[in-house]
């Protein structure tokens, strides 16, 4: 079934010629649901409007000195998540682009970098900050000249479950379906590199797949690809608003399960939506402010969630954290999701931002470090956009749940790498 409906699709993609401009909107509206996750904050004062211009990366040469906060960190904990990274790229052949059009350079280009990295003794703070300082050099990024942008942040949530439906376990996370099909555009035009379809063949056409709505009443019932069932309908949309998590099972033990699919419906926050209707003022708009929305008004609690109609498929995951698209286990407070357009997965990058106090009374703290590009999100779009992974438990979750905070980003390459702009 897989093979002729991949047939059926390459024959209906071979006809696209027609309906090329269709297919660039598509790809376009559905780009909010690129990357293994979409971020539920984004507001009305993070979107752009219809008629702004399409975002531009600008890099412009920079130095450590320009990086607020760069003596104060602990450049070590930076290491294991770039080690992560160049584990991946040296799977790469040596003269494969790193990032949309090479604007990391090329896969050799990394392998100096890396083995320097390898070199440099496990928890050696200075060892590490030697090093960084001296493979690397910093651009300071920018979307056409526009220095700041927004940070949010996301975390591995903790639902309640059973392998088998019964009791309060009602609410299903499902496998991918086999026939869904995800279609990389990039492949077919230089113009929509990074941009990718999600879809169901019927005949020779690509058409959408079943919305939340109707995934929610039931579309895949009794196929088997139910992965668990947990006990709370607003906990599992949530969960798919993050793209990982884990489930405590009811038979013992725990369920770590992770991205593997998306429906190919644009995504929709709830919060705009709430802001929109005069439910929630714009500064009120959080995580917390949504649940308690939700919570209030149980029996309007469905037709809100299914006004987003993207909808997430899972997989189970081996290993001791969730993993990014860029297939390395993300680290807490050092993997941050970015909008691939526009800065290559793996690489590391400076955070100049704020981040809110664990206690909700407290004041926001700096967030000043080393990050690496490991993961992508629905809501991360443009060269100044970013998704702190906060890791899981409470804390986590209340920092995540209300970080919208503003600022900046420097690109670090290898000294070698003379970026590619735009």
């Amino acid at each position: 079934m897989a093979s002729r409906g991949l047939r059926a699709l390459a024959l209906a993609l071979g006809l696209w010629a027609a309906g090329a401009t269709a297919l660039a909107t598509w790809a376009l509206w559905l780009r909010a649901s690129e990357g293994s996750r979409a971020v539920e904050l984004e507001s009305p004062g993070g979107a752009e409007p219809t008629e702004a211009p399409e975002p531009v990366l600008e890099l412009r040469p920079a130095s450590l000195s320009d990086l607020p906060g760069w003596n104060d960190d602990r450049h070590a904990e930076a290491l294991p998540p770039l080690l992560a990274s160049c584990r991946v790229l040296a799977r790469l052949p040596p003269e494969r682009p790193v990032g949309r059009n090479g604007v990391g350079g090329t896969a050799a280009d990394w392998r100096l970098p890396c083995a320097q990295a390898a070199a440099v003794p496990a928890g050696d703070a200075a060892a590490a900050r030697t090093f960084f300082e001296a493979a690397f050099r910093p651009w300071a990024v920018s979307d056409r000249g526009a220095a700041e942008g927004l940070f949010t942040g996301y975390y591995e949530p903790t639902l309640h479950g059973s392998r088998r439906r019964g009791g309060r376990f009602t609410v299903p996370l499902y496998r991918r379906p086999p026939e869904l099909v995800e279609v990389d555009l990039g492949r077919f035009r230089d113009d929509l590199a990074g941009e990718r379809l999600a879809g169901l063949v019927e005949g020779v056409v690509l058409v959408p797949f079943a919305d939340r709505a109707a995934l929610d009443a039931g579309a895949l019932a009794g196929r088997g690809l139910e992965l668990a069932w947990v006990d709370d309908p607003v906990d599992a949309f949530f969960l798919h608003i993050q793209g990982s998590g884990r489930v405590e099972l009811a038979e013992g033990g725990v369920l770590r399960v992770g991205y593997a699919g998306h429906n190919g419906h644009p995504y929709t926050a709830i919060g705009r939506t709430l802001v929109e209707r005069g439910e929630l003022a714009l500064e009120e708009v959080s995580m917390q402010s949504i649940r308690a929305w939700l919570a209030a008004r149980p029996d309007e609690a469905g037709e809100l969630l299914a006004a987003n109609r993207s909808f997430i498929f899972f997989r189970a995951l081996d290993g001791d954290g969730p993993v990014g698209s860029l297939g390395t286990p993300l680290t807490p407070g050092r993997s941050l999701a970015v909008d691939r357009i526009h800065l290559p997965l793996g690489a590391p990058l400076w955070l100049d931002a704020t981040a809110p106090h664990p206690d909700p009374a407290g004041p926001d703290r700096p967030l000043r470090r080393l990050m690496v590009a490991h993961d992508t999100g629905g809501a991360i779009r443009g060269p100044v956009r970013g998704d702190v992974f906060w890791g899981h438990g409470d804390e986590a979750a209340e920092v995540a749940g209300r970080m919208k905070h503003r600022g900046r980003l420097w690109l670090f390459l290898p000294r070698a790498v003379t970026p590619v702009q735009g």
